[in-house]
């Protein structure tokens, strides 16, 4: 059985970043989000089918995140090198263009691992999705198979019902009444 994670510290995270310009290096730890939501994302591969719809359509919403005081994280267990080149490749050919946030390389697995989404025999992560809010604490985690790609509104209708402080029923969208 694995551990809960929800309403518990994140677990702590550093990893080799390419910012989505596809232009410089950097790294990243779960303390350069304090004060902030962040919504951190895995994905199996770069180069892949199903991994680009769900990475541009994060990206066509970062205003509608940015509005909620919210961050974007992509992370797969692909260098940082093999991030840039992605970013760097033009759609047509398989590339995903430049991006609003940051992708993150968890080579060495431990990310991954932590947060219970690591297929060890393959080395890669299950499509997982996990909102953080500004104290660290994990509020939301969304996990499943590698075919099928996950609803960015889904995502922001979450965050925004985390967000609101109440009791959010089934299909509640923001402005609706709370319970």
């Amino acid at each position: 059985m694995a551990e809960r994670l929800i309403g518990k510290a994140a677990p702590h995270f550093e990893m080799k970043t390419i910012d989505g310009a596809g232009e410089n290096f950097g790294e990243v730890s779960l303390d350069d989000y304090k004060g902030k939501w962040l919504v951190m994302f895995f994905y199996p591969l770069d180069f892949t089918f199903v991994c680009p719809t769900e990475i541009t359509a994060f990206n066509k919403k970062m205003d509608a995140f940015k509005k909620l005081n919210a961050e974007v994280l992509g992370v797969s267990t692909d260098s940082e090198h093999s991030h840039k080149a992605w970013i760097n490749t033009s759609i047509e050919n398989g590339g995903i263009g430049k991006l609003s946030f940051p992708l993150a390389s968890d080579r060495t697995l431990q990310t991954a691992k932590n947060y219970g989404i690591l297929i060890e025999e393959e080395g890669i992560a299950l499509r997982g999705l996990f909102i953080i809010n500004p104290e660290g604490i994990l509020k939301y985690s969304v996990i499943h198979d590698l075919n099928v790609g996950r609803s960015v509104d889904e995502t922001l209708r979450v965050l925004q019902g985390l967000q609101s402080g109440g009791l959010c029923p089934m299909d509640w969208q923001p402005g609706d009444e709370l319970l």
